[in-house]
């Protein structure tokens, strides 16, 4: 039924944001994945998530690779711009249009076969590099577009729907992530909208390279006994750091919460992150200590989710290449073009 088109009439009693936006104006394409995909839920937070936090549409690129979570950019946000990528090139493209308009929110969209295979180096120094973006995969731990081979992400252990087993170790991205320099890192499960939707406005919010791991069981290859990306897997060994609500200081939200349980983290833009804490122990500020907790808890089996890591003084590529305010495509020729004697001061620089 993927060839019929979302209906143009709205009911006008449809809630709507500060901008006068409904969720629809939010949405794109009907969605030609497997009924029950996870990645359909992780769109579905996305369109939550700039409903809330009253984003034009416009001011959103969306872009991403090859695979079945490549394919989810054209489900959410139609009327953004986007563009779809060669096969683990995406954080390139991303890194280019960053550099010519700063003045755009980027979103980078890929899945495990894509960032955790063909294009990991690309991943890896796209995050070091401090691109300003969220950066989402949307990890089934299988190649679901060409029939459910073992992706890089799947645990050692695990089992195929045709019943073999993955001898391989698998990559962790999140622990990547840390270890590249990643200024904010989650991980979360498309089966938890209460956790997502804040995790994907505080990622929106944070003034450098942002990073969620979202867990989310293909239906067709790998939700069945034995794989450890399945939903009831995941359901069974979440170990969720923290308790997330987000509160943008433009439209505060308020929240009771138990005395003593509560952390507040202040974003860059002054936005806040509130983290009811579950564990009196965990920092999520010590990017070391993360680490050390994400390792322990696999050991024990569980599969940690919330903000695991977040820098209170992040600065992005912008920063640290000192680049110019206004987007390149609105330079002149003079500017852009100042002249020999200009180029020879330059030059003389590097001497």
């Amino acid at each position: 039924m993927t060839y019929i088109a979302k209906p143009k009439l709205r009911h006008p009693g449809l809630p709507t944001n500060k901008l006068g936006f409904t969720h629809r104006d939010y949405e794109g394409s009907i969605s030609t994945l497997c009924a029950g995909c996870g990645h359909d839920s992780i769109s579905s937070a996305i369109i939550q998530a700039c409903f809330e936090l009253d984003l034009e549409p416009h001011r959103l690129a969306k872009l991403s690779g090859i695979g079945c979570s490549s394919k989810t950019p054209d489900y959410f946000l139609g009327q953004s711009h986007g563009f779809n990528c060669v096969h683990g090139r995406m954080p390139s493209v991303l890194t280019g249009a960053n550099l010519a308009n700063r003045d755009l929110i980027y979103m980078g969209v890929s899945g495990d076969g894509d960032s955790a295979s063909i294009g990991l180096g690309q991943f890896v120094h796209c995050v070091r590099r401090g691109v300003n973006m969220v950066y989402i995969t949307e990890n089934n731990g299988v190649y679901g577009l060409t029939k459910g081979q073992f992706s890089a992400t799947a645990d050692k252990g695990s089992k195929s729907k045709a019943g073999g087993t993955n001898k391989d170790s698998p990559i962790d991205l999140v622990g990547l992530a840390l270890m590249a320099g990643a200024s904010f890192v989650a991980r979360s499960f498309s089966g938890d909208k209460t956790q997502l939707v804040p995790l994907i406005m505080a990622a929106i919010s944070h003034p450098g390279p942002a990073f969620i791991d979202v867990i989310s069981p293909c239906v067709a290859f790998n939700n069945h006994a034995g794989s450890t990306k399945a939903y009831d897997f995941v359901r069974a060994h979440n170990e969720a750091v923290n308790r997330l609500d987000f509160v943008d200081t433009k439209a505060p939200i308020t929240v009771e919460y138990a005395p003593g349980t509560t952390e507040v983290v202040t974003l860059h833009d002054g936005s806040i992150l509130r983290l009811a804490k579950l564990h009196a122990e965990y920092n999520p500020h010590d990017r070391v200590g993360a680490l050390a907790y994400m390792q322990g808890r696999e050991a024990a089996g569980e599969l940690v989710t919330g903000l695991i890591y977040i820098d209170r003084e992040a600065g992005d590529l912008h920063a640290s290449m000192n680049t110019v305010a206004a987007p390149l495509n609105r330079l002149s020729e003079k500017e852009l073009c100042p002249g020999g004697k200009a180029l020879e001061a330059i030059n003389a620089g590097y001497r």
